[in-house]
């Protein structure tokens, strides 16, 4: 059996947040009872930004709409969930270090919820390190890129999931 992968403070990655891990499975769940809606009715793309940064939201949100794409943010993983209950994106960009439930916690309830497994996660983080990586891969995140973003990154990333 492989080692478990460490973060950057060399702390096993499976200690995060018991508490946050049960609050975003019971929120996925929850959406999925509910039965999660399609995105509004337009042509246009829509993209969920989760980030508690109010910085990093404006500036995504900036790069996206520029490019034409319809985007909805959250400050928090747990307001994220609520968002796609009410607004099906076809993308999300979620930050990392988060409060209550962490982007790894939120991307990998998304990935085992039959009703949002499909939904591609970006996780952008300033968590840089190897392993942080394949541990959002692992997931079930389709990306992962660092901040400060790299707008053509984020944006060639984007394409890719979308076709």
């Amino acid at each position: 059996m492989a080692p478990e992968p460490k973060n950057t403070t060399g702390m096993a990655i499976h200690a995060e947040s018991a508490a946050g891990a049960a609050a975003a499975g019971a929120a996925i769940a929850g959406a999925a009872a509910a039965g999660a809606g399609a995105g509004a009715g337009g042509s246009t793309t829509q993209i969920l930004v989760v980030d508690d940064s109010a910085t990093e939201r404006h500036h995504l949100v900036g790069l996206l709409r520029r490019q034409g794409f319809d985007v909805r943010t959250a400050d928090d993983g747990l307001q994220a969930i609520a968002r796609i209950r009410s607004h099906r994106p076809a993308l999300i960009v979620m930050d990392v270090v988060m409060p209550g439930a962490n982007g790894f916690q939120v991307t990998r309830a998304l990935a085992r919820d039959p009703e949002t497994r499909d939904i591609p996660v970006i996780l952008c983080t300033t968590k840089d390190a190897e392993t942080d990586r394949i541990w959002g891969l692992r997931q079930g995140a389709r990306a992962y890129v660092t901040k400060p973003v790299d707008a053509a990154e984020l944006l060639a990333r984007i394409a890719e999931l979308l076709k």
